[in-house]
């Protein structure tokens, strides 16, 4: 075509776009010059329509632009199809408060399509865009949006990462969550879809493929503990990206675990989520970075890095690394087939030699060739390979010795590119080795008197000095746990005076006196006799008297259960009294003078801890409250080796008991199930004694802590084979109890009345 007549069509195409935007007329020639590249002139008149459709959408240049910069490249790779599908989203975009939002998803297309390549999967992003400004764009008079949604735009900042992390099924489903816990609180909802907030990070975790930290933590704690003798504590990193999906100058690297002692304890930070890799299951790739981590504690020592140049102290590491790599393999031998397939063996025929410096792919080959010989090394490196063997050869060697090879290393091979900015960075990550920084220490953090002082970020407060157990929480919209939801501190109740307790016993005497006639035809009663038994201590003359006569008088064989024996009769329980301790238990009983839900309750529980001692009966008593999922108090009030009678400690914890907040009562089950599960019983009972139905303040639907309260039960009963039975003192508890425990709960209507009887529903539970 002349150069005339594509000028012709050029003015044709800018007449069909017909946009006065001074932005868009600059750069109209070269986006229709890429177009026509990539696409037949018909596709090209249907993609122009379309941008004139954005000009037209009074949103000022954006939109335009992005729909001639993004959408060419999209109908080649999708075909002309993907416009309708493109302007349902637009439509409903324009349609609503959400216009601006316009721009930022054709902006997000490009990225969600490389993860989305077929028509049908953008369509479900579009609906998945669509149903976010239903449910979160305001409606001021209940009826129309009138203000626009929080948290899409940022969700469409989001959506490549998204898309490269999740399946769109469980984009969908974490979608619903943040809909459902932040569609009323607008800075929440937009922490939510922005991956800033924990609980965004946790569930997105649930729909990820991998293997999740969390769900194999207890195994390699074991595993650490058993073939490393070290005690840590794992914690995992958010990952922004997936390994091997970064894309551009802006995706996030690979995470690299390190180790951090804060106090006493010592943190191990791993991934939260890993893949199977190069044919290493996820799982063993964990077990190798712990491996080399607690060998590092064990072998290797601090260098102080002050005098020491970048090039230098990146040579220290590979030598240190690989020679702890070495010490790994020596005591666990089947861990080297794992680091030889995860083991990078970078080419220096990828890296521009005018342009990028090659430091970082000769230090990978040279770990590989330092700990197996199997990369071609140069004549210079021969000789550090051979001096590194012989140190290994005759012990472990040590850090020192490491550092001075890597020195004289790093004068030897020093290269003039080594000092460019630019490095090549491509297949040179060691995946399961630390970022060693434990490894240095710095003169200048602690000799400057004129430095300010460093403060430590606060950590949340701790009862008891006990560090947090997580636990997970059940969402009912989304039918799955919400993984380490809640937050529960153990705490020792603090004590008060121990004779309040035996004042209130003195006070419900004739209460004590009706136990005791109950408690005596359940108490077990010693010893019991066992007749008619083939083997015993004693011969029963009775038994072996008819046992003679019955064999001559029928011709049979003589029946040889003639001896008798005993058994201890007893009973062997274990109880834990859980009490909810929210604020509500210090109001006033109506009717009785001078008397709380509280003050009954102690009564209550000093009379059942009376009648279980008395059964002998294993017990513990606990109490919890809440004030968010962030902080789930967990009082100790008695333990199980302790005793009611003989010491006075636990009725002095029970004398000072005091009500707050509010009733998590799902998380608190799940910490005392688990404390429960490690009794040694017969039966297990885990009692409850509550005054209201759960709740929260940061839980705007009632019902959503009683199914989490109800799924705990649930957990218990077909997990650890404990079983729950509530008593409650709310009059109106029916529903809700019931829906939690089932058949299992009592309700006491009047609450003067719990003294005498809650024993009484311990006993007939137990009888």
């Amino acid at each position: 075509m002349n150069s005339t007549a594509q000028a012709l069509r050029l003015e044709a195409w800018r007449q069909r776009l017909g946009s006065g935007f001074a932005e868009v007329q600059a750069v109209f020639e070269d986006h229709v010059m890429q177009a026509q590249q990539c696409l037949p002139a018909g596709d090209i008149e249907a993609w122009l329509d379309f941008c004139a459709g954005l000009g037209r959408l009074g949103r000022g240049p954006e939109p335009l632009l992005a729909g001639l910069d993004i959408l060419p490249a999209l109908i080649q790779q999708q075909g002309p199809a993907l416009l309708p599908t493109v302007a349902d989203t637009v439509a409903v975009l324009q349609k609503s408060p959400n216009g601006r939002a316009i721009a930022p998803y054709l902006q997000s297309l490009p990225g969600v399509a490389r993860r989305l390549p077929d028509i049908q999967a953008l369509q479900v992003y579009g609906q998945l865009i669509q149903r976010l400004v239903h449910a979160t764009s305001v409606s001021i008079h209940g009826r129309h949006a009138t203000e626009p949604s929080p948290s899409l735009i940022d969700f469409l900042q989001q959506a490549p990462r998204l898309v490269r992390q999740v399946p769109l099924a469980g984009l969908g489903r974490w979608m619903e969550v943040g809909i459902r816990l932040h569609g009323r609180h607008p800075q929440r909802q937009r922490a939510y879809f922005s991956l800033q907030s924990e609980d965004s990070r946790a569930v997105l975790q649930r729909e990820r493929h991998g293997v999740l930290l969390m769900d194999v933590q207890a195994r390699l704690t074991l595993g650490l503990r058993a073939l490393w003798a070290l005690e840590a504590q794992l914690v995992p990193m958010p990952i922004a990206l997936q390994e091997g999906e970064a894309e551009g100058p802006q995706a996030a690297a690979p995470l690299q675990p390190y180790m951090a002692q804060d106090g006493d304890l010592l943190g191990l930070r791993l991934p939260e989520v890993l893949e199977d890799a190069a044919g290493v299951p996820a799982l063993l790739s964990y077990r190798l970075m712990l491996a080399h981590m607690a060998m590092h504690r064990r072998a290797s020592s601090p260098l102080v890095a002050d005098n020491w140049s970048p090039l230098q102290r990146l040579a220290v590491e590979c030598f240190e690394d690989a020679r702890i790599d070495a010490l790994v393999v020596r005591h666990a031998p089947g861990l080297q087939t794992t680091m030889r397939r995860l083991h990078p063996s970078p080419s220096l025929e990828g890296v521009d030699a005018q342009a990028q410096s090659a430091l970082r792919v000769r230090l990978t080959r040279l770990s590989r060739a330092l700990l197996w010989g199997d990369l071609e090394a140069d004549t210079e490196q021969a000789g550090f390979i051979t001096r590194f063997q012989a140190a290994l050869a005759e012990g472990e060697s040590s850090t020192r010795e490491m550092a001075e090879m890597a020195l004289a290393w790093a004068a030897r091979t020093r290269q003039q590119s080594d000092q460019r900015a630019a490095v090549a960075f491509a297949d040179t990550h060691v995946p399961w080795r630390d970022d060693n920084r434990h490894l240095w220490t710095f003169i200048e953090d602690g000799d400057e008197e004129d430095q300010p002082q460093r403060t430590r970020p606060q950590a949340p407060p701790q009862a008891g000095g006990l560090p947090p157990r997580h636990y997970p929480e059940w969402d009912p919209s989304s039918q799955h746990m919400r993984p380490d939801w809640v937050c529960v501190f153990d705490g020792l109740q603090p004590a008060g005076d121990a004779t309040q307790i035996d004042r209130l016993l003195a006070e419900h005497s004739a209460t004590s006196k009706h136990l005791q006639r109950l408690l005596d035809a359940l108490k077990p009663q010693g010893r019991q006799r066992l007749r008619q038994q083939a083997q015993g201590t004693e011969l029963d003359v009775d038994a072996a008297l008819r046992a003679v006569v019955d064999a001559r008088a029928s011709g049979h064989t003589l029946d040889e259960r003639v001896y008798s024996s005993h058994q201890r009769q007893g009973r062997n329980m274990a109880v834990l009294l859980l009490l909810d301790l929210s604020a509500s238990v210090n109001d006033a009983v109506p009717g009785v003078e001078g008397q709380t839900v509280l003050s009954l309750t102690r009564a209550a529980v000093a009379l059942l801890a009376q009648a279980i001692q008395t059964l002998g009966d294993q017990l513990a008593i606990a109490g919890f409250h809440s004030n968010t999922r962030h902080e789930v108090r967990y009082w100790h009030i008695k333990g199980f080796g302790e005793h009611w009678q003989a010491d006075s400690a636990p009725k002095a914890r029970l004398a000072a008991v005091q009500g707050a907040y509010s009733t998590r009562m799902g998380a608190a089950l799940r910490h005392a199930g688990h404390l429960l599960s490690g009794r040694r019983a017969d039966k297990r009972l885990l009692l409850v004694l509550t005054d209201g139905q759960p709740a929260d303040v940061d839980s705007n639907d009632p019902m959503d802590l009683i199914d989490d309260a109800a799924h705990a039960v649930r957990e218990l009963r077909d997990q650890a084979s404990i079983y729950t039975h509530c008593v409650s003192v709310d009059a109106q508890a029916d529903d809700y109890v019931q829906r939690i425990f089932g058949a299992r709960y009592s309700v006491i209507d009047r609450v003067e009345q719990l003294p005498r009887r809650l024993p009484e529903i311990f006993v007939a539970l137990t009888r």
